[in-house]
């Protein structure tokens, strides 16, 4: 019997997949959480064979989460299901120690597939899913005062903003928006941020 953890903050995705698990003959919901620390300790408590989250949870998100599991259960086995296909998204869950990621909009049959999958020491990338980390492998690491000026440009700050909220001056700003336009392979400021946007580089409340 494969033991399941479910982690996600609409009660709706939880009830329709603990639904799906209960008709297998195969598998059982041991637990259901609703946000990332309860998910962490609802798993050392319960040791589940199989942790299926979402990315996007209150109090801890997802990578918090697959990395705090793993570094007290490096033999943990994670499966993101979420709403959110940007490579970056992908890359820091995989890159934590995810062993499969899935969307949302799978099928039944593929989520529980994957389960099993995922069970059998196995990961679990789709085609489509492959295809976008390989995007994100291919594309210049931003450093991290690039990521922080890109956040603040995707909040729609100006030059002098950005430099007066990260304590630095408006030249140092400039000079890293052209880095960031020139990693990303984009012209101006607007296309940046819906780059980072549509990859998952950064998220908008």
């Amino acid at each position: 019997m494969i033991r399941v953890l479910l982690a996600d903050d609409h009660p709706v995705i939880l009830l329709g997949i603990a639904a799906a698990i209960a008709v297998q003959d195969d598998m059982q919901v041991v637990g259901e959480a609703n946000d990332g620390l309860v998910t962490v300790n609802l798993y050392k408590q319960l040791k589940p064979d199989i942790l299926l989250m979402d990315l996007q949870m209150p109090v801890m998100d997802g990578v918090q989460v697959i990395t705090t599991i793993r570094s007290e259960f490096p033999q943990a086995r994670i499966i993101v299901l979420t709403v959110h296909d940007g490579d970056e998204d992908i890359y820091r869950s995989l890159h934590a120690g995810a062993a499969g990621y899935l969307l949302k909009d799978s099928s039944k049959a593929d989520l529980l597939d994957g389960i099993r999958t995922v069970h059998k020491g196995q990961g679990l990338i789709t085609p489509e899913i492959a295809a976008k980390l390989a995007q994100r492998i291919r594309r210049t690491e931003l450093t991290a005062r690039e990521t922080e000026v890109l956040n603040q440009l995707a909040a729609g700050k100006s030059n002098q903003e950005i430099g007066s909220a990260l304590f630095i001056s408006e030249g140092t700003v400039k000079s890293h928006v052209n880095n960031i336009l020139a990693k990303l392979g984009v012209s101006d400021r607007t296309q940046a941020v819906v780059y980072a946007i549509q990859c998952g580089m950064v998220h908008l409340d």
